[in-house]
């Protein structure tokens, strides 16, 4: 008994160092690989569109690789693929001297990298279960890894230089799959009916789905300003020291909210509906805001606001699947939430948001966020009503 407490004591510790680096690695990605394809002449518009083919390939990555992670049974081997066919395809993207070459080599990388957040967070909800550990006290640890590799990296290319971007990005990601051999397996439960029908019952969950479609309108301007913050603080006068700022600024509130919502998020899912609708009222006074800023100043500390809009969105989405969806088609179910924040949303965020930004200014792309949002609010106040009349039916 004494023997299985420490093994489980030392799994939880692995997923959280896991999540320190992993989440590390992509913040430094998203931080500053704008910048890098920016340093080697690539336009606003052709970020935009080289981006937006990472979304597209999600809409077949996360699925692919959440249907794998439950066949296997085994979600360590999916996150080791996902991390070294990582690796691999971003150092040949840095030597890359082809746009075309380039954008196939994007293509492959958002194959692998794309699944890494809803397959950790299966990993986590797995080994958690039944055992009064709750998930923020373990995704606080992505938070943190986001927010101390974000702004320790702005100094560090401050130093190197733009160019030299590969070397800091590829220590991170190799650090992150020594973690990953030590993680636990997950998934250790059977799956009889996976072959048999059953894995299509998601997708007959009306609620779900209609979770997942409203999302898809918070997440265009999301990913939008994901895509151009860097960009938009570069073009007010920001170095990459303010760049780095700006990432730590919007991870390092989440940790508390995650907290919180440990303590305080009712697991049902009318009101996790209702603090979505919420969630999304707040992205649309976080946009408006930053189509009035007028320095790199304001931008960052705009940027805080990210605590409570993304990672409120992030934590009850990721608890309000894993209460619509059975447990046998977890990592699928997280999956497909992902999809719907970085797939078809990503694609739009990557095109439309470039060609915004290109042609009418950062300003035009905020206001354009502000109405998404805000359009996504009415969504999910109509979704509760629904669900409360249902209830009241059903009473």
């Amino acid at each position: 008994m004494e023997l299985a407490s420490r093994t489980k004591a030392r799994s939880f510790t692995v997923i959280k160092g896991f999540n320190f680096f992993i989440y590390g690695a992509i913040a430094i990605y998203t931080s500053f690989f704008p910048l890098y394809l920016k340093s080697i002449g690539i336009s606003s518009l052709q970020i935009g569109l080289l981006l937006a083919g990472g979304p597209f390939i999600s809409i077949l990555a996360n699925p692919f690789w959440g249907y794998w992670s439950d066949r296997w049974n085994n979600i360590k081997r999916v996150l080791i693929l996902l991390l070294i066919g990582n690796t691999v395809v971003m150092l040949s993207v840095f030597f890359s001297t082809s746009h075309t070459v380039l954008f196939a080599l994007m293509l492959a990388y958002f194959f692998f990298q794309s699944p890494l957040f809803s397959q950790s967070n299966s990993l986590i909800l797995d080994v958690i279960e039944h055992t009064g550990h709750r998930f923020g006290s373990f995704r606080l640890w992505g938070s943190l890894g986001w927010a101390l590799m974000a702004i320790a990296t702005g100094p560090v290319l401050s130093l190197l230089g733009i160019g030299r971007f590969w070397v800091v990005y590829s220590v991170m990601m190799l650090v992150a799959i020594g973690v990953a051999f030590a993680l636990p397996r997950g998934n250790a439960r059977p799956k009889e009916d996976v072959f048999r029908g059953g894995y299509g019952r998601i997708f007959t969950n009306k609620r779900f789905l209609a979770f997942l479609l409203i999302g898809v309108l918070i997440s265009i301007p999301n990913g939008m300003n994901t895509t151009f913050v860097s960009i938009y603080i570069s073009d007010l006068g920001g170095q990459e020291g303010l760049i780095g700022l700006s990432a730590f600024l919007t991870s390092i509130f989440e940790i508390p909210v995650f907290l919180l919502f440990d303590r305080l998020l009712p697991k049902n899912g009318r009101t996790m509906i209702l603090c979505l609708g919420v969630v999304s009222l707040l992205y649309a006074v976080r946009w408006l805001l930053m189509s009035l800023a007028t320095s790199p100043y304001e931008v960052v500390g705009i940027q805080i606001l990210n605590s409570i809009t993304f990672g409120g969105y992030y934590y009850i989405g990721t608890q309000l699947t894993s209460t619509l969806i059975p447990r046998e088609y977890r990592a699928s179910g997280q999956a497909l939430y992902a999809l719907s924040w970085g797939g078809v949303s990503g694609i739009v965020a990557g095109i439309a948001g470039g060609w915004v930004f290109h042609y009418m200014g950062a300003v035009a792309m905020y206001r354009l966020g502000a109405v998404l949002a805000l359009l996504g609010v009415a969504g999910f106040l109509i979704m509760f009503a629904l669900m409360n009349r249902t209830k009241s039916s059903t009473g």
